[in-house]
């Protein structure tokens, strides 16, 4: 570093021994006007008959008398008799001057060399490990310039190739990990760790595949993910505007829900939750009042649920319920205020089947062949929605007409057999290369080995037969045509067997009230019922999903 030779600033110097911002100013139209500056008589380039110094030391003289920024600089470049100095680069920044762009390049990367990993039996540790490091994007080629020699980017270049053969990545992601690895390891040595917080962010700004290169640096044991829980931040926000002490009783409780403890399962992520988002209204209300849990009686929890109506007030009841048990158990309070408390249980609902016209809203809803897989296999098979998800290409088998959902070996009829051989198709033309083993497939999911994500999956929000009431209706169906035998629903669908007496309830009910509105001389199959609502078991009236019904 030294001063520039002609604003004298303090910086960096480039060719003619000049700051960025002279090297431009005597670059470009004025580069031919050279003489003695109007205002410090020095020899240096001008412009309109004065020097690049004179021109910034006129704009700050400027800001000193007017606010006016658009006022023209000339009138104060006369009066200029002192220059006040300043860093180079830092005053009126401008970009460093073009480079010219690279010819692109249409050949393939060269497959890397094999490298294994470089440490050696001992390495010098670093002095400083705590220090922050600033990671710059490289634009470097590796199809057309040389690897930088360094045996870790070479080993970390071997096991992208690797990762990319074993997943099927195409020649632009590979390029970009390969990029992301020339940046990252192109400088490092023994001893030396990557944080994920250092680098992720200028990774997403520079094409993404954060996940791929964390993969990578991972297998190499030099990776240190920093990056906060989910879970934690999560959990830290439902904390804000409780009381102290009732914060770290539902923080304990909801860590105890999700690792378990001592006689206590580890839940899912689902219940966790929807347990905290039930019990987070009440514990509000009780810390504008209360300052620990051992405070809230019986009568505080009885006038919160009387808020509550339907539902609501059963799943509420329930979250408190866990809450305070914990706390009980954990000698955390004396005495549990829910204790044998309960609530009337409400009826459970009597589904009606769907109409022709909510199922054929559906069908045309889908329109792609992803969308007919998700349909049919709810619509024929009651599959959930985590099952459609966990569906392997293992577990689809044409040439047997067969298919193993949910871990039940389940024969293939026409429609899902024709459904499933256009998605294949369609799979296989649009996903060559990938090593993903799930059926379904998603333009992420087919770079990893897991699953589609679940808003993925057909979403038909807004129309009366979603996928899970399409589930619902086929168990209603079949209820329906067995006269609502409950061993029959639990061998057909895999059930649980109270599951099964609820459809099975559901089913009486529904051919009860059927037979009750015949007349004495007039036969049960001889009901009347209107094409638009006939249910399933009123023949070919309730056959939407035919074997033509979906291309």
């Amino acid at each position: 570093m030294t001063s520039c030779a002609d604003c004298l600033a303090w910086g960096l110097t480039y060719a003619r021994g000049m700051c960025m911002a002279c090297d431009n100013f005597a670059s470009r139209q004025y580069r031919h006007l050279v003489g003695d500056c109007g205002a410090c008589r020095r020899w240096v380039p001008l412009k309109n008959g004065y020097c690049r110094l004179c021109w910034c030391q006129a704009k700050l003289d400027r800001a000193l008398v007017t606010d006016h920024l658009n006022e023209p600089l000339a009138p104060y470049l006369p009066h200029v008799r002192y220059h006040q100095l300043f860093l180079a680069d830092l005053y009126n920044r401008r970009a460093r001057p073009p480079v010219p762009a690279m010819p692109r390049l249409t050949g393939r990367a060269h497959t890397p060399l094999v490298a294994h990993d470089p440490r050696g039996d001992g390495a010098q540790l670093a002095l400083f490990t705590d220090l922050p490091r600033t990671y710059r994007p490289r634009s470097i080629d590796l199809r057309s310039v040389a690897v930088p020699d360094n045996p870790w980017l070479a080993w970390g270049l071997h096991l992208a190739h690797v990762l990319g053969e074993t997943r099927g990545f195409g020649p632009s992601v590979r390029s970009r990990i390969n990029r992301h690895l020339v940046t990252l390891l192109a400088t490092h040595h023994d001893g030396d760790t990557v944080r994920v917080s250092e680098f992720a962010h200028v990774l997403h700004r520079h094409g993404g595949g954060v996940n791929h290169v964390i993969d990578i640096l991972s297998a190499m044991g030099v990776l240190v993910d920093d990056r906060p829980n989910v879970f934690d931040t999560w959990l830290a926000a439902k904390r804000e505007g409780l009381a102290p002490a009732i914060a770290d009783h539902l923080d304990g409780w909801a860590r105890v829900l999700r690792d378990g403890g001592p006689r206590r399962h580890p839940r899912q992520h689902g219940t966790i939750v929807g347990y905290v988002l039930a019990v987070r209204p009440a514990l509000l209300s009780w810390s504008e009042r209360y300052d620990h849990l051992r405070e809230v009686t019986r009568a505080d929890v009885l006038a919160y649920l009387d808020t509550l109506r339907g539902t609501t007030r059963e799943h509420t009841l329930g979250a408190l319920r866990s809450l305070f048990g914990w706390a009980k158990s954990e000698a955390a309070i004396f005495a549990n205020p829910c204790a044998r408390m309960k609530m009337p249980k409400a009826p459970s609902r009597i589904w009606q089947p769907l109409t022709g016209a909510e199922i054929a809203a559906t069908i045309e809803a889908a329109d792609t062949p992803q969308a007919k897989v998700c349909l049919v296999l709810a619509a024929v098979h009651a599959a959930r929605y985590g099952h459609i998800r966990a569906l392997q290409l293992d577990d689809v088998d044409l040439g047997n007409r067969q298919i193993v959902l949910a871990g039940r070996l389940r024969h293939l009829d026409e429609l899902t057999y024709r459904v499933l051989a256009g998605w294949l198709d369609h799979r296989q033309r649009r996903w060559p290369h990938t090593a993903n083993p799930h059926l379904l497939l998603s333009p992420e999911s087919a770079l990893r080995h897991g699953p589609v994500s679940a808003p993925y999956i057909l979403n038909l929000r807004g129309l009366p037969a979603n996928l899970e009431r399409l589930r619902i209706d086929r168990q209603l169906e079949e209820a329906l045509a067995c006269g609502g035998d409950p061993l029959h629903l639990a061998a057909v669908f895999d059930i649980d067997t109270s599951t099964a007496i609820r459809y099975a309830t559901n089913a009486r009910r529904l051919l009860h009230d059927t037979h009750a509105a015949v007349s004495p001389g007039c036969s049960p199959t001889q009901v009347p019922v209107p094409e638009d609502e006939a249910g399933p078991h009123s023949g070919s009236a309730r056959k939407p999903l035919g074997s033509n019904e979906l291309p």
